[in-house]
């Protein structure tokens, strides 16, 4: 069971995602329906740690195993959507993959789980400020490049 809750007028979510960096260019997935792009990961389960549901997200997404290789972030993220306020705790790791092979990949990759709207594309990190990128203070973190951070975002 996925950690989500309606807490009044607020949806909290508990997400953990990574951040995987190779040649300067970051994975990052994108839902074709929507403009913007984010970290891979997903909700945090029940009695499952933020870093057993990164490699847990990604192996089902991707089918790739990952190594958690240091910890960047946690972000309190506050937006609404679809009309729908959120408080989002988001933790966010540093990430390679396990496979000498993966570590080549620069192509773009299909989603696994059969989400044919999920693509996940290399992003030169020169040139992150021209995407649309969710959180938008993840910009900031991954320029800064000493961690770990705690940031407040609250739009």
């Amino acid at each position: 069971m996925d950690l989500t809750l309606d807490v009044g007028e607020y949806k909290l979510n508990v997400r953990a995602a990574a951040v995987i960096i190779h040649n300067n260019k970051i994975l990052m997935h994108k839902n074709v329906n929507k403009d913007h792009y984010g970290l891979i990961g997903g909700r945090v389960e029940i009695g499952e740690s933020s870093e057993e549901t990164v490699k847990r997200e990604i192996k089902e997404e991707l089918n790739k195993e990952i190594e958690i290789t240091g910890y960047i972030s946690t972000v309190e993220n506050f937006f609404t959507m679809n009309g729908k306020k959120y408080h989002e705790i988001l933790f966010i790791y540093k990430a390679e993959f396990k496979d000498e092979e993966n570590k080549k990949l620069e192509e773009v990759l299909e989603n696994k789980e059969g989400k044919d709207y999920l693509k996940y594309y290399w992003i030169d990190l020169d040139k992150i400020d021209t995407y649309k990128i969710m959180p938008e203070i993840l910009k900031e973190i991954l320029k800064v490049k000493k961690y770990p951070l705690h940031e407040i975002f609250k739009k």
